[in-house]
């Protein structure tokens, strides 16, 4: 599940563009339409042959004279025998109840319906082969769509992670584990980085040198500047933590123009929230304006970011009743839109930064799109929503609005790909277990969760109904009875 080290971060990862325009899918062959319709078909002509024999075969079996037998069986029968039968089936449905709403909560499916598509399912005919000709449309389906959750569930590191052990030897990269694990304070952590950093310098000037002489040299020195970018990175965070801030934001920037290609590793996320820290909004702006595109990987950071920013030029004079009454200007509009933005690429975040939900320390990984960004981007980030006046009121009027325009999250998006349904195992993985993961969109309860509920309250209700009025529901029971017997003899 997780990805690499921290030291060679995340160089392939995939990013969250707007969500293309939906295309046709390729026409399927006649044998597909065909194989599709059998198994779609497959549990009701099992159920019209079932009928079918038992029809033929109900003089044989003799089923008339055998549901007279029945019948007067059960006219013999005393109102205790239904008070037993209908309590021991409410007993019996509200454990298969309780058991159910067990099993959903900590698994998030229905036992029942997991049980029937893995088992019965096949029995019906309901599944395809699983072997496919590697050149077909369906194996070219396959391969697409598990590349797309592998992209999808794509664990990163937090890139504003707390030090361990800080914070609740000559080889470089033994510093850098001594300044992750073993620190006790910030300070402490600064020291043992500054002397990583010394002995990361001198291994990549070296490497430098033989880099042509053979591809493994080449690899080398790519993971040699790994290693010095990440010890200069950490320093960066120790600057900021101990209220260096304008030097922790010349390293970042340093790091960025020395750099370019590593924007993976995520610095300029770093590089936000201590200019926000900073209060240097038009900075700000500039680093959005290079890291805010198409073509790179959005995070929660970048998104909420933007969305602060144009919030700040009017929430201080919003007010949801004035707006109501005039409309929304166009700088409220392009705020609200932004917001909206926002929240389709993570709609977790909210709740974390209005206090609806409590927050945690951030973990050490996080996934894009997850509970686990969200509470990473809401711990480090709280505090500038609260220093701009109204910011977090006009985003409690406005976030939930974004739900209407997508209804259907996990099938189309509205600006990003359609949310991954991948993030509520994956952050229960990174997580604690004492913490209540959001899930997105809310799932609704099974089925046979609400039928085993009905089940338990319908056989309770006719338990009491049958141990009050014994009378009228023996006659109720040998009027079902004769009704039923009647049936079957017209047939």
């Amino acid at each position: 599940m997780a990805d690499g080290d921290g030291l060679g971060e995340a160089a392939t990862a995939t990013a969250s563009p707007p969500a293309p325009a939906p295309g046709l899918s390729p026409s399927l062959g006649w044998r597909e339409r065909l194989r599709a319709g059998l198994a779609g078909t497959g549990a009701s002509l099992w159920f019209v042959a079932g009928l079918g024999l038992l029809y033929a075969l109900r003089v044989p079996l003799r089923l008339c004279e055998n549901l007279a037998a029945v019948t007067v069986f059960l006219n013999s029968l005393t109102p205790k025998f239904y008070v037993a039968l209908t309590g021991t089936s409410s007993l019996i449905s509200g454990l298969i109840f309780i058991f159910e709403w067990w099993y959903f909560h900590k698994h998030g499916t229905s036992f029942i319906e997991q049980v029937s598509v893995s088992h019965l399912r096949p029995l019906m005919g309901g599944t395809e082969s699983s072997i496919s000709e590697p050149g077909s449309p369906s194996s070219n389906r396959e391969s697409e769509t598990s590349r797309q959750n592998l992209s999808e569930c794509k664990v990163w590191r937090n890139p504003l992670n707390l030090f361990r052990g800080a914070e609740y030897r000559s080889c470089a990269t033994a510093y850098v584990l001594l300044a992750e694990e073993e620190a006790t304070t910030i300070v402490d952590a600064e020291r043992l980085f500054k002397q990583a950093l010394k002995a990361g310098e001198t291994i990549y000037r070296r490497s430098q040198q033989c880099q042509h002489q053979s591809p493994q040299h080449e690899a080398q020195l790519r993971r040699d500047t790994n290693v010095l970018v990440y010890i200069k990175r950490r320093l960066a965070m120790c600057a900021r933590k101990l209220g260096r801030i304008r030097e922790a934001v010349k390293i970042m920037r340093d790091l960025m123009k020395e750099f370019p290609p590593l924007t993976m590793l995520n610095i300029h996320e770093n590089l936000l929230e201590s200019l926000l820290e900073l209060q240097a909004y038009a900075d700000v702006q500039a680093v959005l304006a290079k890291y805010d595109d198409i073509s790179l990987p959005k995070s929660a950071a970048i998104c909420y970011t933007a969305a602060l920013l144009k919030t700040r030029t009017v929430s201080d004079k919003f007010s949801p009743e004035t707006a109501s009454r005039r409309g929304l200007s166009t700088a409220e509009i392009n705020a609200v839109e932004a917001i909206h933005r926002a929240v389709e690429f993570n709609p977790h975040v909210p709740k974390y930064l209005l206090e609806m939900k409590s927050l945690i320390l951030p973990p050490e990984h996080i996934l894009k799109r997850g509970d686990s960004e969200a509470i990473a981007y809401a711990f480090f980030h709280l505090q500038h929503w609260k220093r701009i006046e109204g910011a977090l009121n006009l985003l409690q009027c406005t976030w939930e609005g974004t739900f209407r325009m997508i209804p259907y999250p996990l099938e189309k998006g509205h600006l990003f790909y359609p949310y991954p349904s991948c993030t509520e195992t994956a952050d229960r993985e990174l997580l604690p277990t004492f913490h209540h993961v959001s899930v997105y969109p809310k799932k609704e309860l099974p089925f046979f969760i609400h039928f085993t509920a009905g089940l338990c309250s319908s056989t309770a209700m006719i338990a009491l109904l049958t141990h009050q009025f014994p009378e009228i529901m023996s006659v109720f029971a040998k009027a079902v009875s004769m009704i039923s017997r009647t049936c079957v003899e017209y047939l």
